[in-house]
């Protein structure tokens, strides 16, 4: 059976904490950073033309800071969904493993005792 290296990481988390901790925490990062670039290019001694410069290129690159945060936790969460998706199989497969080594266990039992009372009908 194939094994990942993180089986484990995550089975004693909260998923719930985990999916909405994280992105909280992001969330409030982001917003911050925005509001304190705005603030501080606002109160700076700058002509209008400047400031409005600045706040524009502050916007763009939060916008792209933003945009890799998205793309980094969309593929963080592919991953994921592939090892769930592997795990799932592998189980399945064992699953399926075991059921068919019961079923000839069983088999055998039954043919085990079929000839059993063949013999047994052949004696009398």
């Amino acid at each position: 059976m194939k094994k990942h290296k993180h089986e484990h990481e995550f089975e004693h988390e909260d998923p719930y904490e985990v999916e909405h901790g994280t992105g909280s925490v992001l969330k409030g990062m982001l917003v911050g950073a925005a509001i304190g670039a705005a603030v501080a290019i606002l109160y700076a001694p700058r002509p209008g033309e400047e400031t409005r410069a600045e706040l524009r290129d502050k916007a763009i690159e939060i916008r792209d800071r933003t945009t890799e945060t998205v793309k980094d936790t969309v593929s963080q969460a592919k991953s994921k969904a592939y090892e769930v998706k592997d795990t799932v199989w592998e189980k399945a497969e064992e699953l399926k493993q075991r059921g068919q080594q019961v079923v000839n266990e069983k088999l055998d039992r039954v043919a085990q005792t079929a000839e059993a009372g063949k013999k047994k009908v052949q004696e009398y």
